[in-house]
């Protein structure tokens, strides 16, 4: 069953998702980010520019299946559209479709009402289908 963590509180996502991503691809884990389009172009221009001395080798869902094969860090509109199924990280607003088949789920949640509001509407979704969520409030840790 697919493990559920909600980041809380995030102040700025793009840069906690570069993060994020940072720490999974030093661990060697291939990540899904799933996101709407003009985020996804946000985030794809961030992990070019975030850290000047690194790379995070990412591409889009677009790219050659030769290139998402040997890519980490792949980004996309639809899950179905993901090379790999360790772990998704998204950035949406609706339930992701297709989550299950991925080993972990990890949503970000910004500070904003209506952010915090989606939110509970996936928690709940997640929730009432018996999946273990776990929960990391950002501003408590920091």
């Amino acid at each position: 069953m697919t493990e559920v963590m909600f980041h809380f509180n995030v102040p700025d996502k793009l840069g906690y998702a570069c993060r994020l991503l940072r720490k999974a691809s030093a661990s060697g884990r291939p990540v899904g980010v799933l996101a709407p389009e003009p985020l996804l172009t946000e985030l794809d221009r961030a992990l070019w520019s975030f850290a000047p001395l690194e790379f995070l080798p990412h591409c889009l869902s677009s790219a050659s299946p030769d290139v998402l094969a040997q890519t980490p860090l792949v980004l996309a509109t639809d899950s179905a559209q993901l090379p790999h199924t360790d772990v998704l990280l998204h950035l949406g607003d609706a339930v992701p479709a297709g989550f299950e088949r991925f080993e972990r789920l990890i949503e970000l949640v910004g500070t904003n009402e209506n952010d915090r509001l989606q939110a509970r509407q996936r928690w709940r979704h997640y929730a009432d289908r018996g999946y273990a969520i776990q929960r990391h409030d950002v501003k408590a840790s920091h």
